[in-house]
């Protein structure tokens, strides 16, 4: 017997300095007198860091106890596989937050609570909201006009009613100590915890009763279908490959100098853009009149000087790309000093803010100068209007600032170097952005092709829909098929540019739609299983290939009588023939047991 316990959201007070403090989870593990024989282990996510704590103990005994913490909500954005897995695995479920952290809890409640809703929208598991800590400020102001006490603390009345909303149960945790812990949180997890050993125990003695219920000759046993292939989806490298961008310096259209040019630093004019509307400002995507924010117009007039002549004009069409990176002048010495650590928080994704701090401290290590240049950092990742209020910053909360994407410079020819004529029409597109995620067309770009000099590059044997799909993956890290055919058009592109992740990407979609379907919509598709088999073997798509024959194999009597069936080669149709479900023998005993049935002159309730 075991019980599976999901617990999300992070406990921690954001004011607190204790970074230390163990977790509920673990608090109550290490309390509880019904818990023996406590283990733990961590499970890397995509990028290698921890997304959840496992632990493994014994309960009541002999109880199996599995308990997996994930303290960061980022995995519903960054893996939503596990994400669902978690919560489809779970007999109980506990979302943890601080009182004291209110723009956590918003993001709780605006981002990640209709996820868990859609989750948790075909079964009954029961739900544990557990806000935790002693409020900062006091006891809320009930004034209506008055909202200072409710800025940076979650009340009791939010609470409840997130857990209206999720048909939980709530609990408010001042402190991790025994009470807390053992007897009122752990109680009420306690009883949860019986109620679904209850409910196993209870099924379990159904289902074999159901079994002994029949003492005559039984009809033969449907076997279940043979198991899929699975196809494991590609963590994403979308960091690292901007990060990979910066390190080799290619398509640098960019150089940052001190004020006595004794060194220079380069990077991307469409990276910095895409992160900072200072960046924007300074290389004149957008005017002060666009940006309204004062302190990023003053901080960029303070810390940059972009040198005359220096802005390079738009290119005409067929004018190869041979213009010079824009020099930009650092005016601050030390911040120019830390600007390689700073580029390289930027094109990592900025998230490792610690890091950054870490860096500069040992580079500049003046407290006063560190704190000058962490600050400008922020102005500049800043988007305007927003005012950070936070001192003691952190990685989750520097992303809060700002939203890194590239979307923004997807198809507009704003910093475009390169257009794509396609089917009569054109796209244009950022080099710096096609050499760091497709290695083709950095292969294309850099080497000794024509379109390393040409500023107009022809496409041929895709669709513009098909390329411009493509294209906003390599921008964004993402896609979103439209239909099973257009996944497909958009897997031969991603084959055709090497482009693996792509490619699986849209295996998978492929696979999830084809089993969400219906025996009768199946049946009545015009879609052709067999032709779609055909394209994945042409276009070196083995798991798709390999998937889609068990999958005829699996709905044998729907595709036997497909016309399409007959297209199959002789070794598809062998492999078909030795995989089918149901299989030949299970129709020969069925039909042994009917004539048994006949021959008894009985009638079968099961038939």
């Amino acid at each position: 017997r075991s019980v599976n316990i999901v617990a999300f959201g992070n406990e921690r007070d954001v004011f607190s300095e204790d970074s230390q403090q163990p977790s509920l989870i673990w608090s109550y593990l290490g309390r509880s007198a019904l818990i023996s024989q406590v283990d733990s282990s961590l499970s890397a996510g995509h990028v290698g860091s921890p997304v959840f704590t496992e632990y493994q103990a014994c309960a009541f005994g002999n109880v199996r106890l599995v308990v997996r913490d994930c303290p960061v909500w980022d995995i519903f954005d960054s893996d939503w596989y596990t994400s669902r897995s978690l919560i489809g695995g779970a007999d109980i479920i506990v979302i943890k937050y601080s009182v004291n952290d209110k723009t956590s809890f918003q993001e709780l409640k605006d981002s990640y609570v209709p996820m868990i809703k859609k989750a948790l929208n075909h079964c009954s598991v029961p739900v544990i909201i557990s806000a935790i800590g002693a409020r900062k400020n006091g006891v809320p102001c009930t004034c209506p006009l008055c909202t200072s006490d409710r800025r940076s603390c979650v009340t009791t009345s939010e609470g409840v009613q997130l857990a209206k909303e999720l048909g939980a149960t709530y609990l408010e945790l001042h402190t991790l100590n025994d009470f807390y812990v053992q007897k009122y949180f752990g109680g009420v997890l306690e009883y949860f915890m019986i109620q679904r050993l209850n409910q196993k125990s209870s099924e379990k003695m159904k289902k074999r009763k159901k079994t002994q219920k029949c003492h005559r000759v039984q009809p033969p046993q449907l076997e279940q279908p043979e198991k899929m292939p699975i196809i494991k989806g590609e963590a994403s490298h979308y960091d690292a490959d901007l990060h990979n961008l910066l390190c080799g310096c290619q398509c640098a259209d960019v150089a940052f100098y001190p004020e006595d040019l004794s060194t220079v630093v380069e990077a991307h004019k469409v990276i910095l853009c895409s992160v900072s509307h200072l960046f924007m400002l300074l290389f004149e995507v957008k005017s002060p009149a666009d940006i309204r924010d004062a302190s990023i117009v003053r901080t960029a007039q303070s810390l940059f000087a972009v040198e005359a002549g220096a802005a390079s004009p738009p290119l005409p069409r067929g004018v190869p790309p041979c213009v010079p990176p824009v020099r930009v002048v650092v005016k601050d010495s030390v911040f120019c000093a830390c600007l390689p650590d700073i580029l390289h928080f930027i094109y990592s994704g900025a998230f490792q803010w610690e890091r950054l701090e870490e860096d500069i401290r040992k580079k500049v290590k003046d407290p006063e100068k560190t704190e000058q240049v962490l600050e400008k950092v922020k102005c500049i990742l800043q988007t305007p209007g927003k005012l950070n209020t936070v001192k003691d910053c952190r990685s989750h909360q520097i992303k809060r600032l700002y939203n890194t994407s590239l979307r923004l410079f997807f198809n507009t020819p704003v910093l475009a170097d390169v257009i794509f004529k396609i089917q009569g029409a054109t796209v244009p597109a950022h080099r710096a952005v096609l050499v760091a995620r497709c290695e083709v067309m950095a292969a294309m770009f850099n080497g000794n092709y024509l379109e390393a000099s040409s500023m107009l590059v022809p496409v041929y044997g895709v669709s513009k829909d098909t390329f411009l799909s493509f294209l906003e993956y390599l921008y964004t890290d993402s896609c979103c098929p439209a239909s099973i055919l257009q996944a497909m058009s958009l897997l031969i592109c991603a084959e055709m540019y090497q482009v693996m992740r792509l490619q699986h990407i849209c295996e998978l979609y492929i696979i999830t739609q084809l089993q969400s379907m219906p025996s009768r919509e199946l049946a009545s598709t015009s879609l052709s299983i067999v032709s779609l088999l055909r394209k994945a073997k042409f276009h070196n798509s083995d798991c798709l290939s390999t998937w889609l024959l068990h999958f005829i194999a699996t709905n044998y009597l729907i595709f036997s009588q497909k016309p399409e069936f007959q297209d199959l080669s002789v070794e598809e149709r062998n492999f078909v023939e030795m995989h089918r479900w149901p299989s030949n023998l299970y129709l020969k005993q069925l039909a042994d047991y009917r004539n048994y049935v006949h021959s008894q002159k009985c009638h079968c309730s099961v038939m």
